[in-house]
């Protein structure tokens, strides 16, 4: 029985730098033959760009890293005093200047590799280099493990090598957040790109659901 794959009902959302959302990443910045992301091909012969079905997820993927760092917030927790506050993480002022917003139509079958079968058959396929990078299955947590990324780049291949568009995911940061990895040759419709500014609606919510302001500087 074929596995089941997904395909966006709706344009997909890319925040990426000025001029073209929808630029691949040139092969001279990658590193040990990826550029360091979770589905890249790990034998280095496609490149990934990766989009959400939702705008406000494109900013939390890409501002996350300037949230307050967990350990400080906890250190701060054990000083008493009157002046106790929650650090908020700070934006560089200029960020918006230099990126735009993406829009697509994309097109193709996309693996959703934590529904049930994709588990099983990855299971199958990758049981050996799981147990080897130290976990002790196969499942959903494993698949969905900021690091090592080399399980999520082997089973990228897999899913490449069987013909398919790329990889349908949920955010890391809420399963909320939909996002998708888009195989290259991206097959990709209607294709857009332009700036945006602060008071850009998706922006300022996933500043709240962050935590973050923007810095004066």
């Amino acid at each position: 029985m074929p596995l089941e794959t997904k395909t966006p009902t709706a344009p997909v959302y890319r925040v990426a730098r000025h001029p073209d959302a929808w630029a691949l990443p040139d092969w001279s910045r990658a590193k040990d033959g990826t550029f360091g992301n979770r589905f890249d091909d790990p034998e280095s012969e496609y490149r990934v760009l990766y989009a959400s079905s939702q705008q406000v997820s494109c900013f939390v993927e890409t501002l996350a890293r300037f949230r307050p760092d967990l350990a400080l917030i906890e250190e701060l927790k054990d000083i008493k005093g009157e002046d106790d506050y929650l650090p908020v993480g700070e934006v560089p002022a200029t960020w918006c200047s230099n990126r735009v917003i993406g829009s697509a139509s994309a097109q193709g079958g996309y693996a959703d590799i934590c529904g049930a079968e994709w588990i099983a058959a990855l299971r199958r396929k990758l049981g050996s280099e799981c147990l080897r990078l130290g976990f002790p299955d196969l499942d959903a947590v494993a698949l969905q493990t900021p690091s090592p990324r080399i399980l999520t780049q082997l089973a990228s291949r897999v899913v490449y090598d069987m013909g398919l568009a790329g990889v349908y995911f949920r955010s890391r940061y809420g399963h909320d957040l939909e996002n998708w990895a888009l195989f290259e040759p991206c097959r990709l419709r209607d294709v857009q790109s332009k700036g945006f500014t602060r008071d850009h609606p998706a922006l300022a919510e996933a500043l709240r659901i962050l935590g973050l302001r923007f810095g004066e500087k």
